[in-house]
């Protein structure tokens, strides 16, 4: 029996059933493999590829949290950066938004980053609720009625009471007006929000050589961030 192990390594940090496991045969290292008598996944008791390490997700989160780079987090844990993106994919597929608080005020606001080259500019425009005091909400793309529609059709069905906005006529549009705040220091929590993604996500920072290749890559980070 594999000791002390109830979760299977090559899931990506997914919870074993907490079953026995059997001997399996021998890796192409010459290490003792071991099956899970319930769900069929395999492991050794140790890995040589520091990938497979349970905590690698955790060490990920952490490091991505602390402005640390993909580069820079794949030397950190020895392992190669294509593991650290795909593994950042895999998490952020698995992690929902949060529920949204019902009869509630929201800012929101829009923060401007690019992907690929800084010629390609790219928005994301972030709902932060007032009473959770977290971003709930967030969509990327081009600063249109179409992205910012997204965010706020979200806080419609939340029968938000106010959504406090700047001055941006695109939201004059699809705001309905009784609940459209456009008052001075309104989106203070939002901006401050802001602020703080782009202190610790390399990726949003402005004077850094960090940067996205794709808005599904960046989507993916600000869920890792936000909401792991």
């Amino acid at each position: 029996m594999l000791p002390n192990s109830s979760l299977c390594s090559k899931a990506v940090g997914s919870p074993c059933c907490n079953s026995t496991f059997i001997k399996y045969g021998k890796s192409p290292q010459g290490k003792q493999r071991y099956r899970c008598t319930s769900c069929g996944k395999t492991q050794v008791a140790t890995y040589t590829n520091k990938a497979y390490q349970k905590n690698t997700n955790t060490a990920i989160t952490k490091l991505l949290r602390e402005g640390v780079g993909v580069l820079g987090t794949a030397r950190l844990l020895e392992i190669s950066p294509t593991t650290v993106l795909s593994r950042i994919r895999r998490m952020a597929e698995n992690i929902k938004p949060p529920p949204l608080v019902f009869g509630t005020s929201f800012e929101v606001d829009e923060l401007l980053t690019f992907v690929k080259h800084k010629q390609k500019r790219i928005w994301v425009v972030c709902a932060f609720c007032r009473e959770c005091g977290a971003v709930v909400r967030f969509n990327i793309g081009p600063r249109t009625n179409k992205t910012l529609r997204h965010v706020i059709t979200s806080l419609e069905l939340a029968e938000a009471t106010a959504i406090y906005t700047d001055k941006l006529r695109n939201y004059t549009w699809l705001i309905p007006e009784k609940i459209h705040q456009t008052k001075k220091f309104g989106t203070n929590h939002v901006e401050r929000a802001h602020l703080t993604l782009r202190t610790h996500l390399k990726r949003l920072n402005r004077k850094t050589l960090g940067y996205s290749r794709s808005a599904a890559m960046l989507s993916a980070c600000l869920k890792v961030y936000l909401w792991a």
